[in-house]
């Protein structure tokens, strides 16, 4: 059969797959990433598609990585992310010691575990920059068994998990370009899961603490009081506390946007946002005698610095929120560009 030059399927125009009926990479892009299509929908025909503003007033960002710490830089500074950022901290620190009571009483009363009860305050260590000690006495104080603090404590972590995790859904939404936010009881849900999972991430990890360190007796004969022994107990702890932090930010960042979010769009960015959240709480320590803020808000500095360093944890979770979010969308829309040019 003769090919007829003038016939659109072997013009020069259009690629030789789409006559040959293969799908491209690009129409496999613009098929499966349903987010790229809906935020092409909001590009003006008339501009050019890779200067339109995306939802949200970001910019296109170009590949590489000066311009993405330039536009994730431009991102902090706006006053909405420190108002999110605030907000979270704010009620981190109210749900915290509940979250705490609500451990220490699971690992007295559910578990009779006194080496699990030892590891939560282990963990506590590892997580809080300041007033370690102070605070996991008093907590093991109201934990001792006082049936209403512990039924209240429940009551305000069911409360306050819903303050974190609101102004957190809503700065997710505004990086992934969502526009319509859960209903209220949508999210009292969605906040409610998350605290539970949050529980049961902690549970786990103080339970394989606790069970690596009977484990580690046996390996160790016994003799539990060797540098050696501690040496390797602080590294299993500090592994455990940390993929408890990785999969605690990849739960955020997975399941609380209110659409589907790829799961390997986000798992990267916990993972470096875990290790970047625990350099920066050592580096936050050694700050702290310099920031001095015994000097100025006396018997109240404990309360003030671990606002303060929750506020700077909420900061870098929308970070890797944005930056993930960013960088994600951007590559993607470049590949189902050239498609659609192809198309029109």
């Amino acid at each position: 059969m003769p090919i007829n030059p003038s016939d659109e399927r072997f013009s020069s125009t259009k690629p030789l797959e789409k006559a040959a009926g293969i799908a491209t990479p690009e129409d496999l892009a613009v098929r499966d990433i349903p987010l790229v299509e809906e935020r092409l929908e909001h590009l003006e025909p008339s501009s050019g598609a890779a200067d339109a503003p995306l939802p949200g007033g970001d910019e296109l960002v170009a590949p590489g990585a000066w311009p993405q710490i330039v536009d994730l830089a431009k991102y902090l500074v706006r006053s909405e992310v420190h108002t999110y950022a605030f907000s979270v901290a704010a009620n981190t620190i109210l749900s915290l010691f509940p979250f705490i009571v609500l451990l220490l009483t699971i690992s007295q009363r559910v578990f009779h575990s006194d080496r699990m009860e030892s590891v939560v305050g282990e963990m506590m260590h590892s997580f809080l920059p300041v007033g370690q000690d102070f605070v996991m006495r008093n907590m093991v104080i109201l934990a001792h068994p006082r049936k209403g603090t512990q039924i209240f404590s429940v009551v305000m972590l069911l409360v306050t998990s819903t303050g974190v995790f609101l102004p957190l859904e809503v700065a997710l939404n505004d990086v992934w370009g969502v526009k319509t936010n859960r209903s209220y009881l949508h999210n009292q849900a969605v906040s409610i899961g998350l605290a539970t999972a949050v529980g049961a991430l902690a549970i786990t990890s103080i339970a394989l603490t606790a069970g690596q360190k009977t484990i580690m007796s046996w390996v160790f004969f016994g003799h539990t009081d060797s540098p050696a022994f501690s040496f390797a107990a602080f590294l299993v702890l500090k592994l455990f506390a940390l993929i408890a932090g990785i999969l605690l930010f990849f739960l955020i960042y997975w399941m609380l946007p209110n659409r589907k979010i790829p799961a390997g769009a986000v798992l990267p960015t916990a993972i470096a946002i875990g290790l970047i959240w625990e350099g920066a709480k050592y580096l936050y320590i050694l700050l702290l005698p310099w920031l001095d803020f015994r000097a100025v808000y006396g018997p109240f500095y404990i309360s003030v610095s671990l606002m303060m360093w929750a506020f700077v944890s909420g900061l870098i979770l929308l970070a890797g929120a944005h930056f993930s979010a960013n960088r994600y969308i951007s590559y993607s829309m470049r590949a189902t560009l050239p498609a659609q040019e192809a198309e029109v």
